[in-house]
C-alpha cells in the first residue's frame, strides 16, 4: 500500500501536467504551514473546508488524515496563494 496521498491542484496541476504526491507523514506539516501562511485559525481553516477545528487539529497532529475531498480543497486553495503556495509545493510534494 502506498504511503503517499494524491493532491490535485487546480492551477498547479495543469501547469505540471502530473498529479502531485505528498507523503502521509508530512500531511500535518503541510496543513499547519499552509494554514499559518494564510493567517487562518484552525477554526477558520476548518470552516473553509467544511470540517471542525478539532478535525484540523487532528490532521496537524497526525492523528488522522484528510479525506480526498478535503485534499482537493486544500490543493485548490494552495493554487490561489501564488509564490508562497509554490514554495509549499516544493517543500512537501514530489512529482511521480
Amino acid at each position: 500500500m502506498s504511503k503517499d496521498i494524491l493532491l490535485v491542484t487546480s492551477g498547479m496541476n495543469q501547469m505540471l501536467k502530473r498529479p502531485l504526491l505528498v507523503k502521509k507523514t508530512e500531511i500535518g506539516g503541510l496543513i499547519r504551514d499552509f494554514r499559518l501562511l494564510t493567517g487562518l485559525t484552525q477554526e477558520q481553516f476548518g470552516a473553509y473546508l467544511g470540517v471542525t477545528y478539532g478535525t484540523i487539529n487532528r490532521w496537524e497532529n497526525e492523528r488522522s488524515q484528510p479525506s480526498p475531498i478535503a485534499m482537493q480543497l486544500i490543493g485548490q486553495k494552495l493554487g490561489e496563494v501564488g509564490e508562497q503556495g509554490q514554495e509549499l509545493l516544493a517543500k512537501y510534494f514530489s512529482i511521480p
